[in-house]
């Protein structure tokens, strides 16, 4: 796992997962480390420290409530951009998908508020027994 590397994705989403051919066909793999960083020393396992106040990093659809704020990411937020991505892959959609908006910046901020307006049941909603493992990724 890319965590116990002592790295972090920061750029969670679908198109950064490959599943293995043939004899293993029931791996998955994480790909494209372009926006990875370390979260804690390798010898001393000394986390980086927090810090505030940073643009998003990764892919707005997918990123962190946390990242949206401009908090360091860590791998908490590594873990809510796979929930988000496993409810896509159950719905199909998210809610924030195809907001109408004139630039990023505006899309970004209609994509936060969306994430903090919304609830887990609502985000959930229609998920069979699906919801007790995004409670713990989100």
């Amino acid at each position: 796992m890319l965590h116990d590397k002592h790295f972090i994705h920061r750029d969670i989403k679908p198109e950064n997962f490959c599943i293995g051919r043939q004899n293993y066909d029931n791996t998955i793999y994480i790909i494209d480390l372009g926006l990875s960083k370390r979260y804690r020393d390798e010898e001393t396992r000394i986390h980086v420290p927090f810090k505030e106040g940073k643009t998003l990093t990764g892919t707005l659809r997918y990123g962190s409530k946390n990242s949206h704020d401009g908090i360091e990411p860590s791998r908490r937020d590594d873990l809510e951009s796979v929930g988000y991505m496993l409810i896509y892959f159950f719905k199909g959609s998210l809610p924030w998908q195809g907001l109408n908006t004139k630039d990023t910046d505006e899309k970004a901020l209609k994509i936060k508020e969306l994430k903090n307006k919304i609830s887990l049941s609502q985000l959930c909603e229609g998920l069979p027994s699906k919801k007790k493992i995004l409670n713990y990724l989100l």
